[in-house]
């Protein structure tokens, strides 16, 4: 007999999870949890996620109806003068190495989050505003426990977080960061968000709090203007779809770039029978590298977010030997930006009893530094990441979506969610999304140790590799010989991504798993 049950939530954040769940128990369904727990984010994971950035949302429907939901940041309409500009580097101390973020009000591009959240609640949900919203105006007034994770988000990210008397007085209102044990407390964010339940989004991209960003830009150095805030507008996209070892899945379409780019590399290795292998082994490992290799090639000389993304798909064969040409790589590799340390982003998945699934990825850079007075809501930073500008700063196209590597993404079994998952991890989200899906399709693993399984991801000629790997050693010698520089890590870390994702067993129950990496959790109302 099949066992139901009533909905599952994984998360970033214990908080942000329950928030979800408690929104489930109160007869929302997965769109409206999704909305509550990426509303408490804002709070329990505000280094990572602000109603003032950008994200996706994918949505498979009772009704078999699937949507993209893109709520990304957009490019202003014009451009000031580099010279003009508040964009300034800031350096951040990883301990072990230091990466430079660039912040500032030149930093900023037109947010997405807010709109893209009422929107989503204005098409598929079903509670009340004032109710979705509740659990994140707790947190806010009352405080919610720095710990884990999120207290290493604010180490790293406090001479961003801290560089103004506003952001001080979230962050260390005693003179001192938080830290470990601290409570975090945004009475002002509280307001803001009673505000948007009476008034939607028109502050932000009309009213007061527009006014407000609008006028910091032009006499501040900033390209924004009323006009592009105006402009704005969720977009509605068909997913991505394809096909692996006949089952259906479903990721962000062009332009952001994430989806696709795992598209490519499992149409390739649908090519190879994986499951003779030994998840881990020397000949694993280096099929997986050397389709991440073939992966960035594609990324350069392939990608084209004009092109209709089925016919791209329909041109990526599996190469009769995985070896990709060396004189190729050479060419390519030296045009691809260097990885990413840092990876300010977080997922939120949601499915409920009556087969609705949410899978949403968001982020808000590193921030800007530049918070929207008396609101609580830094403003993002994405015209600043370097991730998003690989051709260099500046050189952005005006009034066009910027190509993210966020991939929210949904494995569909004869027509339902067997799986929905999403990650973090800057230029890592897709090599992690990757290797879950391998894990669970191909080598059957439960979803917590596919998971929980050591990642690797190879990218600018670099290979990172996770410990307890059996293979680890022999892919490290075949590495280097081929010009590679290894990097063999000693504990799971952030950096290889933080999936959170559940999946439908055969049965119908559900199972939530959130990335330990990133102290995921995962829960389900049994």
């Amino acid at each position: 007999m099949e066992q139901r049950q009533r909905g599952a939530i994984a998360a970033g954040h214990p908080q942000t999870a329950e928030a979800g769940l408690r929104i489930l128990q109160a007869g929302g369904n997965a769109f409206d949890a999704a909305i509550a727990a990426a509303l408490a984010a804002c709070v329990t994971e505000s280094g990572l996620i602000s109603l003032a950035g950008g994200g996706f949302l994918l949505a498979h429907t009772a009704e078999a109806r699937n949507l993209l939901f893109d709520f990304f940041t957009q490019t202003p309409q014009r451009k000031r003068p580099v010279a003009d500009l508040d964009f300034y580097p800031v350096t951040v101390n990883f301990g072990d190495a230091v990466q430079q973020f660039h912040v500032g009000l030149g930093s900023i591009a037109v947010p997405g989050v807010l709109k893209g959240l009422l929107h989503v609640h204005q098409q598929l949900g079903r509670l009340p505003l004032a109710e979705i919203a509740a659990p994140a105006i707790a947190y806010a007034q009352n405080g919610t426990p720095i710990q884990g994770f999120a207290s290493y988000c604010l180490q790293i990210l406090e001479p961003i977080l801290t560089a103004t008397p506003a952001g001080r007085q979230i962050y260390a209102p005693t003179g001192q960061r938080l830290q470990a044990g601290d409570t975090l407390r945004m009475p002002a964010f509280a307001t803001t968000l009673a505000e948007v339940v009476k008034s939607g989004d028109r502050p932000l991209y009309a009213g007061d709090w527009a006014k407000a960003l609008i006028a910091a830009c032009a006499d501040g150095g900033g390209h924004l203007t009323q006009a592009d805030l105006a402009a704005y507008q969720v977009i509605e996209r068909e997913p991505l779809t394809l096909t692996y070892r006949g089952n259906t899945l479903l990721t962000n379409p062009p332009p952001s770039t994430g989806g696709l780019l795992i598209g490519f590399a499992l149409k390739v290795l649908e090519a190879i029978d994986l499951s003779r292998l030994t998840f881990g082994s020397q000949e694993y490992l280096q099929i997986l590298r050397q389709v991440m290799q073939l992966t960035n090639v594609a990324r350069r000389d392939r990608y084209d977010s004009r092109a209709d993304p089925q016919t791209l798909l329909s041109t990526f064969r599996a190469p009769s030997t995985l070896q990709p040409a060396q004189a190729a790589l050479r060419a390519t590799l030296a045009a691809i930006h260097p990885t990413n340390k840092w990876g300010s982003t977080t997922h939120i998945t949601v499915m409920d009893a009556e087969g609705n699934a949410a899978s949403l990825t968001a982020s808000n850079g590193e921030g800007s530094t530049f918070l929207i007075p008396e609101t609580g809501i830094m403003v993002n930073n994405m015209l600043g990441e370097a991730d998003l500008n690989p051709d260099g700063f500046h050189t952005w196209q005006p009034n066009q979506r910027l190509a993210s590597m966020m991939a929210p993404t949904i494995v569909l079994k004869d027509g339902q969610p067997a799986l929905v998952l999403g990650s973090g991890g800057s230029n890592r989200i897709r090599t992690a999304i990757l290797q879950v899906i391998l894990n669970l399709l191909d080598f059957r693993m439960p979803l917590e140790l596919a998971i929980a399984s050591p990642r690797i991801h190879w990218e600018d000629q670099v290979l990172n590799l996770e410990p307890g790997l059996p293979g680890a050693d022999a892919i490290q010698r075949l590495a280097t010989a081929a010009g590679d520089r290894v990097i063999p890590w000693q504990a799971p870390n952030m950096f290889f991504g933080g999936v959170h994702a559940i999946s439908r067993q055969p049965d119908g129950t559900l199972v939530a798993v959130g990335d330990r990496r990133r102290d995921g959790v995962g829960l389900v109302w049994a």
